[in-house]
């Protein structure tokens, strides 16, 4: 399916030239209890094997396994989760990937409604300057509004991204994909696999094979993937107060960015919580050195520390 995507979209340019792009991931998970005091750890588990280098900290959830995901120390929240690969079919769909990472990020976002022990933003909003197609995501595991158990409205898939062309649209996601003209009639279909299995029987029979060139993909390239939720996640944690002028540091023709926050914004309100209150931070615009995968420029202090915030446990 990603290579007849690929076709329509690049070779044969069926929508005309792709102007802007926007990834989604929208689910609703509960929140994750808070105890009063550290979770006992099983005896059957190895926790040294199980923390690896991450810091042996007290636990204050409920649950050892799945829950980690939301703990900064052992997880990088629903970005790194389920963003990933969104972003990764983005990546592969309309870049190409042909643009490892991006040369700007603006984020912002933060972990509201639940009083839970969570750490990671459920709730998190990002705008990515490629140099060419700009792309922002968006994120929120909060339901609509209290009282209600679904997810909050959103265009395009919950999980999956939107081209937005000359010619009309085009929203992928796991499994399938569809495009659509100016009018919104849509044009074609694409149907594919989920990938289960198929991906893993792959790295296992280049393993066994000892041959890299059957690999379907190449290790680097998720490694620029997930090098995406990084960054999304430092421009969270890198920033501050968030305020209405500073969503206005960029030039964003496409107004997907504005549109994003004003989703962002309707979202957090229908909870009782304004845009520019905690826990909701906002990055100042943070400017990547792609080459050396450093932050550089005014602000680049402030985004490294958490660039370089793995632990060294196993290696002190």
């Amino acid at each position: 399916m990603q290579a007849e995507i690929k076709r329509f979209l690049h070779e044969e340019q069926a929508l005309g030239e792709i102007l802007s792009a926007r990834v989604n991931r929208y689910g609703v998970r509960p929140p994750i209890g808070k105890r009063a005091t550290p979770l006992p750890i099983p005896d059957d588990v190895d926790y040294d094997l199980w923390l690896g280098p991450a810091q042996d900290e007290p636990i204050y959830r409920d649950k050892l396994q799945y829950d980690w995901h939301w703990d900064w120390n052992t997880g990088s929240g629903e970005m790194g989760n389920w963003g990933v690969h969104v972003l990764d079919d983005l990546r592969n769909n309309i870049f190409q990937d042909a643009v490892a990472l991006p040369k700007r990020i603006l984020g912002g976002g933060g972990r509201v409604v639940w009083n839970d022990a969570g750490q990671t933003p459920n709730v998190h909003f990002v705008y990515f300057d490629t140099g060419t197609i700009p792309v922002v995501i968006g994120l929120a595991n909060i339901t609509a509004g209290p009282g209600t158990k679904s997810g909050p409205r959103h265009p395009g898939p919950s999980s999956g991204y939107m081209a937005y062309c000359e010619g009309g649209r085009f929203e992928g996601q796991r499994g399938r994909a569809a495009a659509f003209d100016k009018d919104g009639k849509k044009i074609k279909e694409f149907r594919g696999n989920t990938g289960s299995g198929v991906h893993q029987q792959n790295f296992i029979d280049a393993m066994r094979q000892r041959d890299a060139s059957i690999l379907n993909s190449d290790v680097e390239v998720g490694h620029f993937s997930t090098g995406w939720c990084n960054l999304a996640n430092i421009a969270q944690r890198a920033g501050s107060a968030f305020t209405e002028e500073a969503t206005q540091r960029i030039e964003d023709a496409s107004g997907l960015w504005q549109s994003l926050v004003g989703d962002m914004e309707q979202l957090l309100a229908a909870h009782g919580i304004d845009i520019e209150s905690d826990p909701i931070q906002l990055s100042p615009l943070l400017e990547l050195d792609v080459q050396n995968e450093q932050f550089v420029g005014a602000n680049a202090e402030r985004a490294n520390r958490f660039a370089h915030a793995g632990s060294r446990r196993h290696l002190q």
